[in-house]
This record gives structure tokens, sequence and C-alpha cells, in this order.
């Protein structure tokens, strides 16, 4: 019997997602709030939590998320959803409001680690939602909505925080239980079957994508790394070292994000026309050059420039990195190949805060700063001398 028509909308998107893409940017919107604004910003100054302390937290809560997962996804398997996913929700809900509660610095630590826990089925439940013949619009759907969430979970947070920051935590806790509850009404996914191989065979097949991956690997690991040791220090270097208020803070997060999603599809065309490596390695090297600049701007108006500057190097690194990463998926394997990537690069994630606040602590959020940019630089200088070409593999360059 032939599968019913689902009814979609003016996006293409079937309506049974809509609810699931909501509940997504509300999670989204609330773990970028409290883990790169109000932990490190009010965490900070207010509460008395040091630098360092937030990246631990930070650092917990990702590999906590990640780790999770497989264990997540061995109990979707064999159970619902249904009550799965709001159990995971009403944990992060508890964790979040034990940081109310409880003011110690390790019970912070614990309670970000909960919270990852509890949010480690989400994303499954998300992708399996996914129906073959439109992966790649439905992808697009909900990493929208997941970046939707997390961009306006920074920039609401921050402009609250000149306000009534208590005001903003509850207002995310809110949100938090509105999440929980849409996810008590989720409609079922539509039933699909996946091949389920032996561990011992699924092992050697991950080890073996991970040696023809080997050239990728620095390029995955670092620039995540990079990226996690600005969470914990950004917020105070600006309203510090900067003299900014988290206002300002939100209209640089703002412009830069802006900046990035606008520069995506011409940067994605030039670089499919002229050849990605140089817009990789260009990307890669006016990131670092505009971090290091950023580290001494002492104004809105210099900020506001190195903001931009970032952000359309972002865009510039981002298609020519999807080509790179693209040209290693082979299709009859596209899923398994992408959680490769995405597991590879949690480490960096997992990381890059931890590491970002001890530097921080020791020596200022300045050196953190700097140290990210040579990261970024040490990715540039890696892929500009490696023969990239050898990735392609006689694939087409052309990934859009």
């Amino acid at each position: 019997m032939a599968p019913a028509k689902q009814s979609k909308n003016l996006f293409n998107i079937p309506n049974l997602m809509l609810p699931m893409l909501l509940m997504l940017f509300l999670v989204e919107f609330v773990r970028a709030a409290v883990l790169m604004s109000y932990l490190p910003a009010y965490g900070v100054t207010k509460l008395g939590f040091s630098v360092s302390m937030v990246g631990v937290a930070v650092t917990a809560h990702y590999a906590a998320d990640t780790l999770l997962k497989l264990v997540s996804g061995y109990l979707l398997d064999r159970f619902s959803f249904r009550w799965i996913l709001p159990a995971g929700l009403a944990l992060g809900l508890l964790s979040l409001l034990s940081m109310q509660l409880f003011s110690s610095s390790w019970w912070l630590v614990i309670a970000t680690t909960l919270y990852g826990v509890g949010l480690s089925p989400v994303w499954l439940v998300c992708v399996s939602y996914l129906q073959e013949n439109q992966r790649g619009t439905q992808l697009g759907a909900i990493y929208t909505a997941w970046m939707g969430g997390m961009g306006g979970g920074l920039f609401l947070t921050n402009f609250m925080l000149d306000r009534n920051a208590p005001l903003a935590f509850w207002l995310l806790l809110g949100l938090a239980g509105a999440a929980l509850v849409l996810s008590l009404f989720l409609p079922k996914p539509t039933e699909h079957h996946a091949l389920s191989a032996p561990l011992r065979d699924q092992l050697a097949d991950l080890a073996l994508r991970l040696k023809a991956m080997g050239p990728l690997l620095p390029g995955m690991i670092l620039q995540t790394l990079a990226a996690g040791m600005l969470v914990p220090i950004l917020p105070s270097f600006v309203t510090s070292l900067m003299g900014l208020t988290y206002s300002q803070y939100s209209l640089l997060l703002l412009f830069g994000g802006v900046c990035a999603v606008a520069g995506l599809i011409p940067m994605g065309r030039l670089s499919d026309h002229f050849g990605q490596r140089w817009f990789l390695v260009g990307g890669f090297a006016v990131f670092a050059v505009s971090l290091s600049c950023l580290s001494g701007s002492r104004s809105f108006v210099s900020g506001l420039l190195w903001a931009i500057v970032l952000g359309l190097s972002y865009s510039a690194v981002l298609p020519a990195w999807n080509a790179l990463l693209a040209s290693q998926v082979s299709q009859e394997q596209q899923g398994v190949s992408w959680a490769v990537f995405s597991s590879v690069e949690g480490i960096g994630v997992m990381f890059g805060p931890i590491l970002g606040g001890w530097i921080g602590d020791l020596l200022s959020a300045r050196a953190t700063l700097i140290m990210s940019a040579i990261v970024m630089a040490a990715i540039a200088l890696f892929y500009g001398f490696y023969p990239l070409q050898h990735l392609f593999r006689g694939k087409s360059k052309t990934v859009s």
C-alpha cells in the first residue's frame, strides 16, 4: 500500500514536522541563552563563578549531550519517544531550576551535565522525521530552527541582562517548560526501517571511515575547539575590556550573524566557480586576523567592524568546508558518514570551553582570543599546503 500523502505548507515542509521544529527552536533558544550568554556573563560578573568553572560547566554539558546520544539512540530504538523525550526535557528543566536554587560551583557543573543528559534525545527525535525523498529540504528546516533558536536566545538574553537578569532566567525556564509541554503532543514520525548491523561491523566501519578522513580531522576538531574557547570569555571580554553593554554585545552578534547568513549563497557560488581551496584557506586566515584585531578593539564601532568581517569570513569557510566533507560521503551511507563527522567535531566542542576558560583565568580573556586566532591560523596553514584535490576523489567540486 502506498503511503498516505502528507499535507504541506508554503515552505514544502510536512505539517507534522512543524511542532517538532518549534520544540527544537525553543530547546536551542534556551540552551544557547543559558550556556553562551547567561552563565558566561551574569554567572561570572554577578554570581561569582570563575571563567574556568563556567568553561568546565559548558564542556560538561556538551560532553554529556554527545556521549549520551548513544544511550538515547539505543532507548529510542526500543521504546517510544513519547516518554523518552518528555522525560529528558523534564530532567533538563529541573536542572535549570536547580541552578537558581543552588549556587555552588560544583553543583553548576552537575546541573549542566544533567541538562546535557536531558537534551541528548532531542536531535535524534528530530532527524527521525526526515523522509528520504526530501531529506535535503527537511534537514535545512531543522538547521534553520536550530540556528534561529540559538541566535534568538543569544540576542534576547544579552539584551535583557542589561535590564533584568533574574527575569531573563525565569523567562528561559518558562520557554523550557513550553518545549516540554509541546513534546507531549508531537505527532508520530513516518515509520522507517533502519538497517541494523552487528556492533563489531559498525565499529570496524567507523575505524575505516576515521582512517580515510584523516586529513580532515585537524580542521574538524580544531575549528570547533577554537570556537568553543570563546564561549566562556566573550561576554566578559566585550563588557569588561571593551566597555560595552550587553545590549551592544547583542548588536555585535546580530550584525555578525546576519553577514554570515547573507554571505553564504554568494560565497558558495563563488567558491563553486573559482574552487573551494582558497575560500577555505582565505576564510580561516581572515577569521584568524579578525579575531586578533578584535582582541585589541576598544570601541563599539571597531567591534562592529570586526564582527562583520568575522561573519563574512565564516560565510566563505562554510560552503567550501561542506564541499570538502561532502566529497567524503558515499550516497549509500550518508547518515553514518554525517554522524561520524558530527561526533568528531563534537570533540572540539567538548574541550574548547574548558580550555578557553582556563586560559582566561590564568592569563586573560584577550589571551584566549589570541590563542583561538592562532588555532584558526594553523588550520589555514595546514590546508594551504596540503594537496586538497586528493580529498575530492574525482567527485565534482560543486556542492550547494
